[in-house]
């Protein structure tokens, strides 16, 4: 079954870019763009270098239970220019209403200008599984034991 997000415009918000898409058939995100505030659109947002700002996208979603929205960074933005988000992915719950925003950062080496209507990130609709946590006295051994970060192997 294909969950549906139920979505609604910020008053302010510019609706000509509509809503977020799928660029392919095969695409596993539908891209975000920035939809900046009225005083904003002209000059666009410049993040300067290690700067995070929270770009707002005139959206509000109703994400249905069971389901949450994965904000994961867009590969082209990364590559060429080092615009990624600083808690990737970032968790929308299904029970936030309120303002849809991308919380960028600006890992590049030059000050990045994001314009109004840019593709800033994607959304990713995954299911949530909750668990129930239990507190016991012994937890059972395994091969890797408490090998932490690096004990696989990797380097």
């Amino acid at each position: 079954m294909m969950p549906v997000l139920r979505c609604v415009w910020e008053e302010w918000a510019d609706r000509s870019f509509g809503m977020p898409a799928y660029e392919t058939e095969g695409a596993a995100g539908a891209d975000l763009r920035a939809n900046l505030a009225p005083e904003e659109r002209d000059a666009g947002v410049m993040l300067a270098v290690m700067q995070r700002k929270i770009i707002a996208t005139g959206l509000r979603v109703a994400i249905p239970p069971g389901f949450e929205m994965q904000i994961r960074p867009r590969s082209g933005l990364s590559l060429k220019h080092g615009i990624s988000l600083p808690n990737t992915p970032g968790t929308i719950d299904s029970d936030y209403r309120g303002p849809l925003g991308v919380l960028l950062v600006n890992f590049g080496a030059e000050p990045y200008r994001i314009s109004h209507g840019d593709r800033i990130a994607q959304i990713i609709i995954a299911p949530v599984v909750q668990a129930r946590f239990d507190l016991v006295r012994v937890l059972d051994d395994t091969a890797r034991g408490t090998g932490g970060f690096g004990s696989t192997g990797l380097k």
